[in-house]
């Protein structure tokens, strides 16, 4: 069976599991940051945040991911206890309600055993596990999923991105390894939009296939990236069509899991896109 299209069963933190292969799975982006670059203010308060995640799930979200430091280019830092303080009240109610699986977006590692402690089944960390090695400890005592993306910010970068993915993760994946994180626990991410420049996202998009000589489902996050402005001109609010455009090549490339905002663009787009690799399997 072609990569990317085989039942797999990553485990995650409180006996969870996720189901991947076969059909496209939808992480919905729940940014509680002032700042965030197409949603920044928007969820910071509980109540417009706990509405936001029914209609994520009500429109096909399986995994909620809460962020509370936005990562676009040139956003300010914030310290990690600012962090903690605006995700975990929402993971302890999304946990109560026990209606999804849950991600913590965060490379620090106090925040993801706060988070994993508050009831995220998920660590999903920009920095592969590269910025503060101990959220692999986190992952490894927990049993919680860990997604290791590739980040080319502030780094030297080979002339072909594939290669250098290769070689960001597989420095990550010692580091996870190391420190006890099981295979069955790995996702990737292959880091669209965490560039210097828009100029990566397209050859990255392009050769994505080459991932799989890793072993290990990927997850794909173009959601309104600035890529997508740079070709279709819209602004970030308005690129959910050409997200679902990229969704669709991934999933064609054996991605599996979505990171989007519009998970209903994202839904249909990848409806069609599984039922055509269904019948590629029968």
């Amino acid at each position: 069976m072609k990569k990317g299209f085989e039942p797999v069963s990553p485990a995650l933190a409180h006996g969870a599991y996720l189901s991947l292969g076969p059909k496209s799975v939808l992480m919905g982006i729940l940014n509680v940051t002032p700042d965030s670059f197409s949603d920044g203010g928007k969820f910071i308060d509980a109540e417009q945040a706990a509405t936001h995640v029914k209609a994520m799930i009500a429109q096909g979200a399986s995994i909620i991911d809460v962020g509370g430091e936005s990562t676009r280019p040139g956003a300010d830092p914030v310290d990690g206890e600012t962090e903690r303080a605006r995700v975990l009240p929402i993971i302890e109610a999304l946990a109560r309600n026990r209606e999804t699986l849950i991600s913590v977006d965060t490379y620090r590692a106090k925040t993801a055993a706060a988070a994993v402690e508050a009831g995220a089944h998920i660590v999903n960390d920009i920095w592969g596990c590269q910025r503060e090695p101990d959220i692999a400890g986190v992952a490894a005592d927990t049993g919680a999923g860990l997604i290791i993306m590739n980040n080319r910010r502030d780094r030297s970068v080979m002339d072909d991105l594939l290669d250098d993915a290769i070689a960001f993760f597989e420095k990550s994946l010692v580091i996870a390894t190391n420190a006890g994180v099981k295979e069955s626990q790995i996702i990737l991410d292959p880091g669209f939009g965490f560039s210097d420049t828009t100029d990566d996202d397209l050859p990255l998009l392009g050769g994505l296939e080459r991932l799989h000589e890793l072993g290990y489902p990927l997850l794909v996050g173009t959601s309104r990236k600035r890529f997508l402005g740079k070709i279709t001109g819209r602004d970030p609010s308005e690129r959910g069509v050409a997200t679902a455009a990229t969704s669709v090549v991934a999933r064609m490339k054996g991605a599996t899991v979505f990171r989007v905002h519009d998970i209903a663009h994202n839904r249909d787009a990848l409806a069609v896109a599984d039922a055509l690799i269904e019948q590629g399997l029968k």
